[in-house]
């Protein structure tokens, strides 16, 4: 009898026990849920240059930018404690910034690696369409005249308003047509075409080819390069001997016998200076782009357009 009676005590504090966890108030649980889902803007904790440093925009330039595509970044879920917009934004900025593994990324800022992809994602399809207002080649008489008297005073080459070059940036390899995406160099990569004005800002941008396309061939089949062939001979290009010498695409003389085309090559070399600096200020500037991160490692639709936002 006591070992019964034992057993019905038990049994009744066990049911005790599960009636008082089905009275938890509800209050209590949702203030856990807000807990977790709750997240510091660091723009509130960080100083201007520790902004700059780690996103690598001013403070100023984040907060329009996020204004502007802000719309479109609120999340469509009837879920309480969706990703704020601050947090999204800022974290695909840091990835541009580092390019660091996305895990890593979401440790330091207390999300999930799937939430920082979808940040990525979102953020960078949301700043595309703003290129067009950012990378834009100098229309007007004006402009280009500023850049020609540059180039003539500075390196006594006429009629330049751009420099022109390719550079790879590696990716993953694609798992549709990935030996296409192979460069010359032996490993997967987008092949860029940038052009770049006397300060070293882009003003033209084609990120949309496999790292195996010649950069004659992207030239050739770009906007650019439509327009240069179709100015007459009004403005020319500055590149390298990878190019085909044209009336609007000045290259270096391939083998110089007198002084002025070794003269020439010489202020060739130092005018074609400027889009290698280009390159390597953006590349340095985002890191997600570089090679010591490793590559982009997304697909390359997606790859393309980090290229596009980060040169923007």
């Amino acid at each position: 009898m006591a070992a019964l009676q034992r057993v019905f005590q038990l049994r009744a504090r066990q049911r005790e026990r599960q009636r008082q966890r089905q009275r938890r108030p509800r209050s209590t649980l949702c203030t856990i849920n807000a807990f977790i889902r709750q997240h510091q803007n660091p723009l509130d904790m960080l100083d201007d240059m520790a902004v700059i440093d780690r996103y690598r925009l001013p403070r100023g330039e984040i907060v329009q930018l996020l204004n502007v595509i802000g719309p479109q970044l609120m999340r469509a879920t009837r879920r309480n404690f969706a990703l704020s917009l601050d947090v999204q934004f800022l974290a695909a900025l840091r990835y541009y910034a580092t390019g660091s593994f996305l895990q890593v990324l979401g440790d330091g800022l207390g999300l999930s690696k799937p939430s920082v992809s979808r940040a990525v994602q979102a953020v960078t399809y949301a700043l595309l369409p703003l290129a067009a207002e950012h990378i834009h080649f100098p229309a007007s008489r004006q402009a280009m005249s500023d850049i020609q008297e540059y180039f003539l005073t500075h390196y006594h080459i006429p009629q330049v308003i751009g420099v022109i070059d390719g550079t790879l940036i590696p990716i993953s390899t694609p798992s549709v047509d990935g030996h296409t995406y192979i460069c010359h160099k032996g490993y997967p990569a987008i092949n860029c075409q940038v052009t770049c004005d006397q300060k070293c800002l882009i003003t033209d941008i084609v990120a949309r080819w496999p790292g195996s396309t010649h950069d004659s061939y992207i030239f050739t089949n770009s906007s650019v390069g439509q327009e240069a062939q179709n100015s007459k001979g009004q403005w020319r290009l500055l590149s390298d001997s990878g190019y085909p010498l044209r009336p609007y695409q000045f290259t270096p003389v391939a083998n110089p016998v007198s002084n002025s085309e070794a003269h020439f090559n010489e202020a060739h070399r130092v005018a074609r200076s400027i889009v290698e600096r280009t390159l390597g200020r953006w590349k340095l500037r985002f890191r997600a782009i570089h090679k010591s991160s490793g590559g982009l490692l997304f697909v390359p639709q997606k790859c393309c357009a980090v290229l596009t936002v980060t040169a923007m």
